[in-house]
């Protein structure tokens, strides 16, 4: 035998794509679960040929779901970026799109049972410690894939798949302002630095000279704008929590601008190092959140019709964030944040490794 077969999903989750796996089928050794992963992508390549990637940072998750190790939870999830052309596996990040396949694959793998008509699935994000709610709509105890709904970035239309985000603030820098206020200065440039469910660094994109509407190929080829906007990232890292984020792909970095298109915010996300054709989903969360924060960088460029409702706009269209935020004794606190996404199965079947890496359970 030369070759090692695991059991594999690939999945549509929001606007990305990846490789689910139960926890089970993979080695329980980190450094041989990662080389295996590595392997299934075809890491590091730039074009990922010899495995399941898709030469893109977008294209190249993991979602690895088991038993819930969380009392009020229904299964665990853990997402891993694969770095499409390093010989590394990410864990330091949640993935708010994959997350958005969980529950229907923890469904269709039996991890939990269906209810007659929709089905609420209670998701323990290992990466953060935090909770979030899928709802899967389920007529007949079976998981329905189309419907009404449509979501930018992807064409076509699915079934609906609300999410409830229960205690993410804070959930990877310890708390929701990590450096402790709304504004702090890195360069001479004002940033916002916040963690409602993804460290995302938020700075006036005029302020780099740009105007917040170019394309992501546009700001691809400025190299100039990506060495300021990376040095602005690694000085203001340890300042949120994270430390040395030379190789993490923590903090996002967007540059905001007023809207263009009848929403709340224009983004233009880099994440980190490739500039996002849309946003992710905690992106949007995390900006919203900072749309609504009094003194944010954020708020100086949004407009604000509907704090309930917030409209952020990216190079595809939008992505609405359903909010409920209060600002209490000066400080801001999340009740809640919601958003809607869709999700399909595209392939089930098996993916092989080379069985020099692992031989199998």
């Amino acid at each position: 035998m030369t070759q090692t077969a695991i059991p594999c999903t690939v999945m549509r989750g929001g606007t990305s794509k990846g490789l689910y796996f139960r926890a089970s089928d993979l080695p329980e050794d980190r450094a041989t679960r990662d080389a295996v992963l590595l392997a299934a992508m075809g890491s590091p390549d730039p074009r990922q040929i010899d495995g399941m990637g898709g030469a893109h940072p977008l294209t190249s998750k993991i979602a690895v779901v088991g038993p819930p190790t969380h009392p009020d939870a229904d299964v665990d999830y853990l997402f891993l970026q694969a770095v499409v052309d390093e010989a590394r596996i990410d864990d330091g990040q949640n993935c708010g799109n994959l997350l958005a396949g969980v529950g229907h694959f923890a469904l269709e793998e039996g991890l939990v049972a269906a209810a007659d008509t929709e089905t609420r699935v209670r998701i323990n994000m290992l990466n953060t410690g935090s909770l979030a709610v899928a709802t899967i709509q389920t007529p007949g105890g079976r998981v329905r894939y189309d419907g009404p709904a449509r979501i930018d970035g992807v064409p076509g239309t699915a079934a609906p798949v609300p999410i409830d985000f229960l205690d993410v603030a804070g959930s990877t820098c310890g708390a929701l302002l990590p450096t402790g206020a709304a504004r702090d200065v890195v360069d001479g440039i004002e940033v916002t630095a916040i963690d409602n469910g993804m460290p995302v660094v938020v700075l006036r994109a005029a302020d780099l000279g740009k105007t917040g509407y170019e394309t992501p190929e546009e700001l691809e080829a400025d190299t100039a704008l990506k060495a300021r906007v990376e040095a602005i990232r690694l000085r203001i890292g340890p300042r949120m929590n994270l430390g040395d984020v030379t190789k993490k792909t923590v903090p996002k970095m967007c540059l905001a601008a007023p809207p263009r298109a009848g929403g709340t915010v224009c983004t233009r996300n880099f994440i980190p190092h490739r500039v996002h054709e849309a946003i992710g989903v905690f992106g949007a969360v995390s900006v919203a959140t900072a749309c609504v924060l009094p003194g944010s960088v954020a708020a100086d460029v949004a407009k604000v019709a509907d704090p309930g409702a917030i409209e952020v706009e990216h190079p595809t269209g939008f992505f609405t964030v359903a909010m409920d935020a209060v600002v209490e004794d000066g400080t801001l606190v999340v009740r809640r944040s919601a958003l809607l996404r869709t999700a399909r199965r595209l392939m089930r079947g098996e993916v092989y490794v080379p069985a020099s890496l692992w031989g199998g359970p």
